[in-house]
């Protein structure tokens, strides 16, 4: 038995990505087979597809895209317990697997059950970004109850997340985005918006105990001031740990988002209850891809882009 999946051959092909025919997992003991009906695009897949995702190398190739995704499960393995066929779950995987696919092999400690009520295609968009955004803001940077924080791409996949969790933990949250996106992340609980384009951040957020850098760079740099005295700055690119000291704040090493099923079983809930949300900027079928893709890259969506599969 075969299934479509969206493969990458070589980093060199003018068309990177392959919609093809690839042999159907089968269910490994602790595992289950599941059904997908949604992906998403992460910035992380179209970095792959390029060749500029540093853990991704050719020898890794072919590799299927995808890291998380939402549907049914369609076969269990032997030593799975609490888990049915017809079970609606979603999941953040492993990157060897890949999930822009028609049928995704998912491990005991990646399955999370999708509470009533919501949507495939919002679970199935929140697993990367919300578990990076948590990981960012608690794991790494120790955010808590009522501190002061920054968030760069507050419109982004991750940022808008990322900001609803701050708010969750009554903190004053600055954030950056464009000049069409200010209304939208006040409405997820910014106290202040800023246009990165028309005004200089440092200016208006000062004395913060967090900055979220989702941006790199001159933002990177320019953030360091706006952190008080043993501030932290958390960053999902490479951190400047030299400027940090300079500046007399901390960063934390280069990290990527891990699997944690508890965690988003946990924001799982919060969305349940109404208090995160998650935002879908646009829905592309699978035979899209490619355009799924120049989309993330190019448009900087508002929210997540998903596959319907």
């Amino acid at each position: 038995m075969t299934v479509t999946a969206v493969r990458v051959h070589r980093f060199t092909e003018p068309e990177t990505l392959r919609i093809e025919r690839i042999a159907a997992p089968t269910p490994e003991p602790g595992s289950a087979v599941v059904r997908v009906e949604v992906a998403s695009v992460n910035p992380v897949d179209w970095k792959t597809a390029e060749g500029k995702y540093a853990p991704v190398g050719e020898d890794k190739l072919p590799i299927v895209l995808g890291r998380d995704l939402a549907g049914t499960i369609a076969e269990v393995g032997n030593d799975l317990d609490g888990w049915s066929v017809g079970d609606r779950v979603c999941a953040f995987i492993d990157q060897a697997r890949g999930a822009q696919a028609e049928q995704v092999l998912v491990t005991a400690g990646e399955l999370v059950r999708i509470p009533d009520g919501i949507e495939s295609e919002v679970a199935g968009a929140l697993p990367l970004a919300a578990m990076t955004a948590w990981q960012g803001l608690f794991d790494h940077g120790e955010l808590r109850e009522g501190q002061r924080v920054l968030i760069h791409g507050a419109a982004g996949g991750v940022g808008h997340l990322a900001v609803q969790f701050a708010r969750w933990k009554n903190c004053t949250i600055f954030a950056t985005a464009s000049g069409d996106d200010l209304d939208f992340v006040r409405a997820l609980g910014a106290d202040t918006a800023i246009d990165y384009e028309a005004e200089r951040f440092e200016d208006i957020a000062t004395d913060l105990d967090l900055v979220f850098d989702t941006q790199g760079g001159e933002t990177q740099q320019r953030s360091f001031t706006t952190l008080k005295p043993g501030g932290i700055l958390v960053s999902t690119l490479e951190p400047d740990e030299a400027a940090a000291a300079a500046h007399g704040v901390r960063t934390v090493p280069r990290w990527h988002a891990t699997p944690d099923a508890a965690a988003l079983g946990h924001v799982l809930d919060l969305v349940a209850q109404g208090t995160v949300r998650v935002e879908i900027a646009r829905r592309f079928g699978l035979d899209d891809v490619e355009a799924a893709h120049r989309f993330a890259r190019t448009d900087h969506p508002r929210g997540k882009v998903v596959l319907t599969v």
